[in-house]
C-alpha cells in the first residue's frame, strides 16, 4: 500500500472505525435495516459524500437499492430503481472492485437519471459470499481531501475488508428472516386448521339448530320465530366471514399467477361480505415471484381495510399491464379520509396520480389502511416499503365522503 492511509487516518483510528462499523451492522436482524446500516457505516468509514448498496435480482434490476446522502425529495425525482446496465452491470459481471478518479469519464457511465447528484471520484466493491455476489457497495465524492484527490488504494482495501463483514451480516439477517417466515407460515396454517375444526363447525351447528327451532316452535309466537330467523341469518354471515378470515390467514398461493389468484380471492370476499367485490383486468399478467407476492399482499390488505373500515357498497380490484409497467388498483366508494393528515404517496412516485372511477367509483377505505394499521392493516409507510422493495410506486387518492383509490405500479 506504500504510504497511503485509509480515510480514518492513523492505523489505530482505522481499526476502531472498522470495529465500530462492523458492530453497528451485526446488531440488526432485518435485512433492510442491515443494508441501511452498511451503507451509512461505509460512508462514515471512508468519509464519502454519497453511498449506495445494490442487491441484484435475476431480472436485470435490483431487489434492493439503499442510498445514503441523497434526500427523499432527490430520490423521488431520480425515479425508479436503477437497472443492471452500464457501470453497474460491468461491476456485477466482473465481480471485482473498481476505483475511479472521475466516474464521468468512463465509457460505461451511461443511463444515469438527470436528477441524480453529480458524482466525481468513485469506489465500488462487491459484497460476496464465496463466489456469489450478495450486493455491491458504491461510494462517491470523498470529502476532506485536496482538490483532485479521491479514494486511495488503502480506501479500497478497507472497504473490501468491511464488505467481507457485511456479507456475514447480510447472510445472517436473511437466515433469520427466512426462519421467521417459516414460523409465520406454520402458525397461520395451524390457526386456520383450528378455526375450521372448532369455530366453523360450531357455527354450522348453530345454523342447523336455529332452523330446527324455528320449524318446531309449537307456540308460534311471531317474535320468537323472527328472532330465530335472525339467528340463522347472523350465523350464516358469521360462517361466511370466518371462511374469509381462514382464506386470509393461509399463505398466498400464486401458482396459477397473480391475476387468477386475485380473482379467486375477490370471489371469496364477495361471498363473505354484503359489499359487492369485483375483479377487472388482465389475468395473464406475469411477474417475478417476489413482485407478485408484494402485489397480492398489498391488494389483500387494501381490500380488507376497505371492507372493514370504509362502509363501502362496492370495492373493485383492477389489474392491467403494458410493455413497461403493471398497474394494480383497489378502489371503493366508501367514507374516504383526509389525505392532508396522512402521507399520500409511497415508493418512488408522488402526488395523487392514477386513475379513479370504475364500478366502485373513486374509492374509499381501500386506503383506510392508513388509519387502520392498528387493526392489522398495512400503514402507508409499510406499503411504501413493500412497493419500493420491488421497484414500484404506491399512490393514494382519497376524499372524505367520496372514497379512496390505492394504485400500485411496478415495472414490467
Amino acid at each position: 500500500m506504500g504510504t497511503e492511509q485509509a480515510g480514518c487516518g492513523e492505523p489505530g483510528a482505522t481499526l476502531h472505525a472498522v470495529s465500530s462499523a462492523v458492530l453497528a451492522v451485526t446488531r440488526h436482524l432485518s435485512v433492510h435495516e442491515v443494508l441501511q446500516v452498511i451503507v451509512r457505516a461505509a460512508a462514515q468509514l471512508l468519509d464519502a459524500r454519497y453511498a449506495a448498496l445494490g442487491v441484484p435480482d435475476d431480472e436485470g434490476s435490483f431487489a434492493e437499492f439503499v442510498v445514503e446522502g441523497v434526500s427523499e425529495e432527490e430520490w423521488d425525482a431520480i425515479g425508479p430503481l436503477p437497472r443492471q446496465h452500464g457501470l453497474l452491470a460491468a461491476m456485477l459481471r466482473d465481480n471485482a472492485p473498481k476505483r475511479l478518479s472521475d466516474i464521468r469519464r468512463e465509457p460505461e457511465f451511461v443511463g444515469w437519471p438527470a436528477a441524480h447528484p453529480i458524482l466525481k471520484d468513485f469506489l465500488g466493491v462487491p459484497i460476496k459470499d464465496g463466489e456469489d455476489v450478495l450486493g455491491i457497495i458504491f461510494l462517491a465524492n470523498k470529502q476532506n481531501v485536496p482538490k483532485g484527490k479521491g479514494f486511495t488504494e488503502a480506501d479500497q482495501d478497507l472497504l473490501t475488508l468491511f464488505a467481507a463483514h457485511a456479507a456475514i451480516a447480510i447472510t445472517n439477517a436473511r437466515l433469520y428472516e427466512h426462519n421467521r417466515e417459516l414460523t409465520v407460515v406454520a402458525e397461520r396454517n395451524r390457526l386456520a386448521r383450528e378455526l375450521h375444526d372448532a369455530v366453523a363447525q360450531k357455527l354450522f351447528s348453530l345454523r342447523l339448530t336455529a332452523k330446527a327451532a324455528a320449524a318446531l316452535a309449537e307456540r308460534d309466537p311471531a317474535r320468537t320465530v323472527a328472532e330465530l330467523e335472525q339467528v340463522e341469518v347472523l350465523a350464516a354471515e358469521a360462517l361466511a366471514e370466518l371462511r374469509a378470515v381462514i382464506f386470509e390467514l393461509r399463505p398466498a398461493d400464486l401458482a396459477d399467477g397473480l391475476g387468477a389468484s386475485l380473482r379467486k380471492h375477490v370471489e371469496v370476499l364477495d361471498r363473505a361480505y354484503e359489499t359487492a367485490v369485483r375483479f377487472a383486468g388482465d389475468g395473464a399478467v406475469a411477474l417475478p415471484e417476489d413482485q407478485e407476492a408484494v402485489l397480492f399482499r398489498i391488494a389483500q390488505e387494501a381490500l380488507y381495510n376497505a371492507l372493514r373500515h370504509s362502509g363501502a357498497a362496492a370495492v373493485e380490484v383492477r389489474l392491467h399491464a403494458d410493455d413497461e409497467r403493471v398497474v394494480l388498483e383497489v378502489a371503493d366508494n366508501g367514507s374516504g379520509f383526509d389525505l392532508s393528515t396522512n402521507r399520500s404517496t409511497a415508493g418512488n412516485g408522488g402526488g395523487s396520480g392514477g386513475g379513479g372511477g370504475g364500478a366502485a367509483g373513486n374509492a374509499g377505505g381501500a386506503a383506510a389502511a392508513a388509519a387502520a394499521a392498528s387493526n392489522g392493516g398495512l400503514g402507508l409507510a409499510s406499503m411504501r416499503e413493500r412497493a419500493r422493495s420491488v421497484g414500484g410506486s404506491l399512490e393514494i387518492e382519497a376524499t372524505p365522503g367520496a372514497g379512496t383509490l390505492v394504485r400500485l405500479e411496478v415495472p414490467a
